[in-house]
């Protein structure tokens, strides 16, 4: 992905905090490929308790819900699955996410956990998540929205928005400054670069011995 190459989570964060005060990225976050980098613009699905009296699990299901998500785009999308409470439950495994290696998906983030890590760390696209889950989820939680606004981590996340994340964490794009925070990005590394130069080129300052002397008097 030429467009982002060589940026990091931290210096998206502060090309955005240049351009806004409000809370951008998300922390401690896994991967089962961790060098691996997330980037797309975000479809979601927000789960709820589960519930199969109110909510039919025919309907309400991670297949359903991805495919009215992904409204016949799949392409380079990252699915965002939030889980509303529920960051130890898993949101699904290396089976139902197998549909986003089928269709081309940039990934998947998530504030909860996922399944099978060895399966997915086999597939194309990139993973982000809480960490590791053993239990299935969908007796705790299930899917029940797809594109509506979500929060992961006090971090807003509406469809469309571009999202970002590697082994540091996660970043979610302002909406229609994608190309400005990019800018404001390469920015930042070679601001970071010139700082780097200008220590290198530091001197240690001459040493005073009397003045050490007069001090330990």
């Amino acid at each position: 992905m030429p467009f982002v190459e060589g940026l990091r989570t931290a210096d998206l964060v502060d090309a955005i905090g240049r351009l806004h005060r409000h809370r951008c990225h998300l922390l401690d976050l896994v991967s089962p490929t961790p060098g691996r980098v997330l980037f797309g613009p975000a479809v979601t699905i927000s789960y709820y308790p589960t519930c199969s009296a109110g909510l039919d699990p025919d309907t309400y299901n991670l297949a359903n819900l991805f495919y009215e998500a992904v409204d016949g785009e799949p392409e380079g999308k990252v699915v965002v699955l939030a889980s509303n409470g529920y960051p130890e439950v898993s949101m699904g495994g290396g089976t139902k996410l197998s549909r986003l290696h089928e269709h081309g998906c940039a990934g998947v983030l998530t504030d909860g956990r996922l399944r099978d890590f060895d399966t997915l760390a086999g597939y194309d696209f990139a993973a982000y998540c809480a960490g590791e889950a053993t239990k299935w989820g969908g007796g705790e939680v299930t899917p029940f929205q797809a594109n509506v606004p979500v929060v992961l981590q006090r971090v807003g996340i509406m469809p469309g928005q571009y999202v970002f994340a590697d082994s540091s964490g996660a970043v979610v794009f302002p909406v229609g400054q994608l190309d400005e925070v990019i800018e404001g990005a390469r920015a930042v590394q070679a601001e970071d670069a010139e700082d780097r130069q200008d220590i290198e080129r530091e001197q240690l300052p001459k040493s005073d011995h009397r003045s050490r002397q007069r001090l330990s008097e």
